[in-house]
């Protein structure tokens, strides 16, 4: 080891000299171990001052350090030995409170709600006419066109009854006819009775002559008074020929207006035979049950061989005509109206999307047309907010998949249509 000198104080205590201390050592050796000597000590002065900065004040230095300080001081530590993290930090809020604001501006664009669902006037198929079914040429939840059958009725016994109503057509047809002929017979009786009336009435101006010369001559003494009484009474019977002649053209005339009535009294018998055939040819077509218009068939009960009355329910029908009932909070319809567009997503289906239109907003809440509305007059009120029926019109329905009355979507009402800060910056709907 090396040995170091030894240098005596003047208090007698003797000092150990480091070997840069010796004497006989150059100036420059001295000069630098002198700056190493002072950087360190700084270095030592400012460790110590970080030490007191970081140390309880002077008071609390006999008291224990509290929890909360215990966990500042190394979440400190940490923040100041990790500077990236408060910066990733910062960013990582920046970024979502863009994203929100995005998202809320968005969103005060449009109205939605998940208390909808799908509504079409769906209807019961029931034959008019009673018999038996002899085919069923469809099957459940098949989809129809318009004027399609559902069911085949027995249609012979309607058949039979319709040739009946058509040979009683051809029957009073016949009468009016037979009405007709004899109409135009008694109309040349009324004719001839006129002739004999015009012959009558020339035969009585000659006789009412003769008799008027005979009795001139008779008075004068040129004729006799035979002659004028022979005279006399042929002008007597002319009158009573003209008078005959006269009643059979008043009897001829009445037959005609008998005729007449005989007539109208046919052509009723006509029209109501002609009604019992058409009658019978709607019975003959209530044969064959078929609906008015295009959609489903549903709940079909209906069988081969089943004796059915009429309005017996053969199966549910729903139209293709559907649209989306939703009831909004009233607090929602504001801004809403007539022809605004819709987003609808159907729940049974998440991943179609299909669009609409505002048809209408009922003038009313949903409770004020229920069988027992609610009566806000008795009792204590609490006040409830309402919701509304609004009327969606889907624009283009699905056709590849089933979708009927009853099933829930989620419409989204467009009230705003300017475009968002979303939609501006990326063009999206």
């Amino acid at each position: 080891m090396t040995r170091k000198a030894m240098n005596s104080r003047d208090d007698g205590s003797q000092q150990v000299l480091e070997p840069s201390e010796r004497p006989g050592k150059p100036a420059w050796v001295s000069a630098s171990e002198a700056i190493r000597k002072a950087a360190k000590a700084k270095i030592r002065a400012l460790h110590e001052e970080t030490e007191n900065r970081d140390a309880p004040p002077a008071e609390a230095e006999h008291e224990p350090p509290t929890e909360n300080e215990e966990d500042d001081k190394p979440r400190a530590n940490f923040l100041r030995r990790n500077p990236y993290v408060i910066a990733i930090g910062l960013a990582l809020f920046v970024v979502i409170a863009a994203a929100g604001y995005l998202y809320w501006d968005n969103a005060r664009h449009f109205e939605t709600t998940d208390d909808a669902y799908i509504e079409a006037r769906q209807f019961s198929v029931a034959p008019k006419v009673a018999g038996y079914l002899t085919a069923v040429p469809v099957t459940d939840n098949q989809h129809v066109v318009a004027n399609s059958v559902i069911a085949q009725i027995d249609e012979r016994d309607y058949r039979i009854a319709l040739q009946q109503a058509e040979a009683q057509v051809a029957a009073a047809e016949a009468s009016v006819r037979s009405i007709e002929a004899q109409t135009a017979v008694q109309k040349a009786q009324v004719e001839a009775a006129q002739a004999q009336v015009a012959r009558a009435q020339a035969a009585l101006k000659f006789s009412e002559q003769d008799a008027d010369r005979y009795k001139n001559l008779a008075q004068t003494g040129v004729g006799s008074v035979q002659q004028a009484q022979q005279t006399q009474s042929k002008r007597q019977q002319d009158q009573a020929s003209l008078a005959d002649a006269q009643a059979a053209v008043t009897v001829a005339l009445r037959q005609i207006e008998a005729l007449k009535a005989q007539r109208a009294n046919a052509e009723a018998s006509l029209a109501q035979a002609q009604a019992q055939r058409d009658q019978a040819k709607l019975n003959l077509s209530y044969t064959t049950v078929t609906v008015a218009q295009a959609g489903r068939v549903v709940n079909l009960t209906a069988a081969v061989g089943e004796f059915v009355q009429p309005s017996t329910g053969l199966a549910m029908f729903v139209p293709d005509e559907i649209w989306v009932t939703a009831n909004f909070k009233e607090t929602q319809l504001a801004a809403m109206r007539p022809g605004q567009p819709v987003t609808i997503r159907i729940d049974a289906y998440p991943d179609r999307v299909v669009h609409g239109h505002v048809a209408s907003v009922q003038p009313g809440s949903g409770t004020a047309f229920s069988l027992l509305p609610a009566e806000n007059a008795t009792g204590n009120f609490v006040k409830i907010v309402q919701r509304v029926p609004v009327k969606l019109v889907i624009d283009n329905p699905p056709t590849d998949v089933a979708v009927g009355p009853g099933m829930s979507v989620v419409p989204s009402v467009r009230v705003n249509t300017q475009p968002s800060l979303y939609q501006r910056l990326f063009g999206r709907a």
